[in-house]
């Protein structure tokens, strides 16, 4: 990942070499075709769909899962999508092995991309049951106020330490459980980020394109995000962002000094409340 120092000059038309498409992995990553061929697997797809990733490449999806799920899968996911454009299923069992998944799937230009993450074992709905609960008396009569409430709120709902509230990239309004050794970045972070320390996972072929699995809510980190990151005692991140009518307002930034299991369940929780904050937001 990390480009070495050249004394030769590179010529005007070359492009810079890309990195490779890394993701993390508590999950995998498959990037599909529009008929649901498999383009490209994390590496780590062979321990959830009993295939290395040579194997898969080109291969139909339905070759590798049960055909019911699969089916109610792609229903599932052309019927809903997120202001973001992400959709979500949960629970669905996509082999003989008795094991449950819950599924973020992306609408590509030329394709989609579908990320798995082990479903959890229990408390399924209960991050959703309680936006509404943490919007009752939010409203503020001032910006500040309601940033200040929006920042504690989101911290309630994510049992994160520290949630950093960033507007416009300039104001930010912080809950925090105990001081962190420094501010929060306000680089781009992954949306999910279950463990900083975690090695991450290729992604095969190797040699094409980041541009897709940049995009996943699960993309390994970049060296100089985990040297951050170690800079900052953070271990662990959800970012959310603020939008209100497709104008970006900013973003949540939540943070921990442990490992956490990501949850996508979690994250549409934290989305819908960021939804309502930007709502509130326009308001002022």
């Amino acid at each position: 990942m990390q480009r070495m120092a050249s004394t030769v000059t590179s010529k005007p038309s070359e492009a810079a070499p890309q990195p490779a498409a890394r993701t993390q992995s508590c999950g995998f990553v498959l990037e599909l075709s529009p008929d649901w061929l498999i383009i490209r697997a994390s590496e780590n797809a062979h321990a959830y769909l009993g295939e290395y990733p040579a194997r898969l490449i080109g291969e139909p999806l339905s070759s590798f899962t049960l055909a019911q799920p699969l089916h109610d899968l792609r229903n599932s996911l052309a019927r809903q999508r997120s202001s973001n454009g992400i959709a979500r299923a949960y629970r669905a069992r996509l082999t003989h092995e008795p094991r449950h998944f819950d599924i973020a799937f992306q609408q590509l230009d030329n394709g989609m991309l579908l990320e798995f993450l082990p479903s959890g074992n229990d408390g399924f709905g209960d991050a959703l049951g309680a936006v509404s609960r943490l919007l009752d008396g939010m409203t503020g009569d001032t910006r500040e106020a309601l940033c200040n409430n929006a920042a504690r709120r989101m911290r309630a709902l994510t049992g994160f330490d520290r949630v950093t509230l960033v507007l416009d990239g300039t104001h930010c309004t912080e809950s925090a459980r105990s001081p962190f050794a420094e501010p929060a970045g306000c680089d781009v972070l992954p949306s999910m980020l279950a463990d900083a320390k975690a090695a991450p996972v290729g992604v095969f072929p190797v040699g094409t394109s980041d541009g897709t699995v940049s995009g996943a809510l699960l993309r390994g980190l970049t060296a100089d995000e985990q040297q951050e990151l170690a800079a900052n005692g953070v271990r662990s991140a959800l970012c959310v962002p603020l939008a209100r009518q497709g104008r970006s307002l900013g973003h949540f930034r939540c943070e921990s000094r442990t490992p956490w299991t990501p949850s996508l369940e979690l994250h549409a929780a934290a989305e819908l409340f960021a939804q309502m904050v930007g709502i509130e937001l326009e308001r002022l």
